[in-house]
């Protein structure tokens, strides 16, 4: 029989699990403080413990601590109310078996605690689900996704080793977060933090930019420099959009990352660093490797771990989350008074696309907070809504069948800035766009008739269910 703690003041929560697990292979033990948890698990012979962060008196991340100090073998499963990005690092970071949110989903908390402690897959597995109130927290990663707490998860259990970690994902979905958050939470966290992006220099000053250079190494070398790896000696250093590196600097990455040496630009002096390297990249670092544009060595040096971060499109419950945490702080930047925003600008804000992801979300905000007049924000007051409004008329007659022309003419104001936030994915971007956008338009003028849709669309009612379903159409 195995002996589980669950440390809670949530009695209902025991309760519940109490009749969920079977008595004859679980003994339940339960108590409401974790002042005495340590102690607990000692005289229970605990074989698991299920641990809630927010108690009455000490923080169940600092009781896992406090686990984890004395040596007890024991897996810890932390469980939280509040879905925290910062908490789920913490806890993973301390040695957490894992890490689950309330309401559980009790299938999956059922397996995780079998597997727990060493058991096969538990057979008395109930449909219920234990509720608990929603928590507001302010992070740097900001969302409560279950993508974005599996990566906070991940973030947590790499980030006190010195592994390579490689981080893909579009532009503008936080990539820099991540890695900072990684350092935050390392062994180097009171050294350096460098951040160079590979794509912004051309190839003669990013070698200078990472190696440094000898005085006279070239022409304007008027004085030794340090390149950012032998600034960051002991701390960590970042590279945006490595995939933009020639064949020449990925050699010398690739020998800083497996000797941890290099020379400056135009010196002869070998000189030693320890630096722990996070890359990141929005391109197919695999399609590079088969045309010959990246190294298949350095790849594998720098994803000795690798996180993928989905776009905003993927992730649109952490909208209002994200729109909450760059209002409040643009309005404080600002000395606004801001109480929110409509139940219009919300719909709209998670029915765009976000081609531009976190970042174009946040500029958004940004600009509506300086700019409204309002103590709500408005549609209006976002310029994503606010350019797409800025069209030029259409002579319906004189382009009739020329859809060309017409597009030509809607686009015109916006083109430059679609360009900017999509680079690479203008064409996936505009296509899906247009396509959910024509289905959505036909369908609320046809009062959802699909026979009709599919009719004026010229396609048939399994093309149009597949759309619908592909675009999360009701």
């Amino acid at each position: 029989m195995k002996n589980i703690l669950l440390v809670d003041d949530d009695t209902q929560i025991g309760s519940t699990l109490a009749e969920l697990l079977d008595p004859s292979e679980y003994h339940f033990h339960c108590i409401t403080d974790g002042t005495n948890a340590v102690d607990m698990i000692a005289t229970t012979e605990a074989d698991l413990v299920l641990l809630d962060v927010n108690l009455p008196t000490v923080s169940g991340i600092e009781v896992l601590k406090s686990i984890k100090a004395k040596n007890i073998e024991v897996p810890v499963i932390v469980i939280s109310g509040f879905v925290s990005t910062e908490n789920a690092i913490k806890a993973m970071r301390e040695g957490a078996y894992e890490y689950i949110t309330k309401p559980f989903q009790m299938e999956r908390l059922m397996v995780t605690i079998s597997k727990a402690v060493g058991r096969g897959v538990a057979e008395k597995v109930g449909s219920s689900s234990l509720q608990a109130s929603a928590g507001t927290y302010e992070d740097e990663i900001v969302g409560k996704s279950p993508e974005i707490v599996e990566i906070a998860k991940l973030i947590g259990q790499v980030a006190k080793s010195d592994a390579a970690v490689l981080i893909f994902g579009e532009s503008g979905t936080g990539k820099e977060l991540v890695a900072r958050a990684i350092h935050r939470n390392s062994n180097r966290s009171d050294r350096a933090f460098l951040s160079v992006n590979c794509a912004a220099l051309p190839e003669t000053l990013l070698e200078s930019e990472l190696f440094g250079h000898e005085k006279g190494a070239f022409t304007g070398a008027h004085a030794r420099k340090l390149g950012k790896f032998e600034l960051a000696d002991g701390g960590t250093i970042f590279l945006d959009e490595v995939g933009d590196t020639s064949l020449a600097t990925q050699s010398k990455l690739l020998r800083v990352l497996q000797e941890q040496k290099f020379e400056r630009v135009g010196g002869e002096q070998t000189i030693t660093v320890d630096a722990r390297v996070v890359a990141a990249t929005n391109k197919s670092l695999v399609s590079a490797m088969k045309e010959g544009l990246f190294r298949v060595d350095l790849f594998y040096r720098l994803k000795v771990v690798s996180v993928y971060l989905p776009p905003l499109r993927e992730r649109r419950s952490d909208i209002p989350l994200l729109v909450d945490h760059f209002m409040n702080m643009y309005a404080n930047l600002a000395g606004k008074q801001i109480r929110g925003l409509s139940k219009a600008a919300l719909q709209m804000l998670l029915n765009h696309q976000w081609p531009g992801n976190v970042r174009e979300l946040e500029n958004n905000v940004h600009t509506a907070v300086v700019m409204t007049k309002n103590e709500v924000l408005q549609p209006d007051d976002f310029p994503v809504f606010g350019d797409a409004k800025e069209q030029v008329p259409i002579d319906f007659e004189a382009i009739k069948n020329d859809y060309t022309r017409m597009f030509d003419d809607l686009m015109e104001p916006v083109f430059d800035k679609v360009l900017n936030v999509s680079s690479g994915q203008v064409f996936y971007h505009l296509q899906s766009a247009l396509e959910k956008s024509v289905i959505k338009k036909t369908l609320k003028r046809l009062n959802s008739n699909q026979v009709k849709t599919a009719q004026i669309l010229g396609i048939s009612r399994n093309t149009l269910r597949d759309r619908m379903q592909k675009y999360d159409i009701f």
